[in-house]
């Protein structure tokens, strides 16, 4: 069962329509990221597909499209946001 996080939206999945998305915005979103452990409120990130770009807020990023690659978006506080491949 996904973490209910209000406040937060799915925008990444209404707009991509990509079940990958999908999929990892119901394990990922209102989650923190951590190096060894996962629980309700956190995830490992060595349980994260490869290749996968953790981006923070003001991260600058290149611009090329891997499908296979997942995007993870952080906010201020380090939680997941959104997710989506490219």
């Amino acid at each position: 069962m996904p973490l209910v996080v209000p406040g937060i939206t799915n925008n990444a999945t209404a707009t991509s329509g990509n079940p990958k998305d999908e999929e990892w915005t119901q394990k990922l979103v209102g989650k923190t990221l951590h190096e060894s452990e996962s629980n309700e409120t956190t995830f490992c990130k060595k349980d994260l597909p490869e290749p996968t770009r953790i981006i923070e807020p003001g991260s600058m990023v290149t611009k090329d499209f891997r499908e296979n690659r997942l995007n993870v978006h952080l906010n201020e506080d380090g939680t997941v946001s959104h997710v989506a491949h490219g």
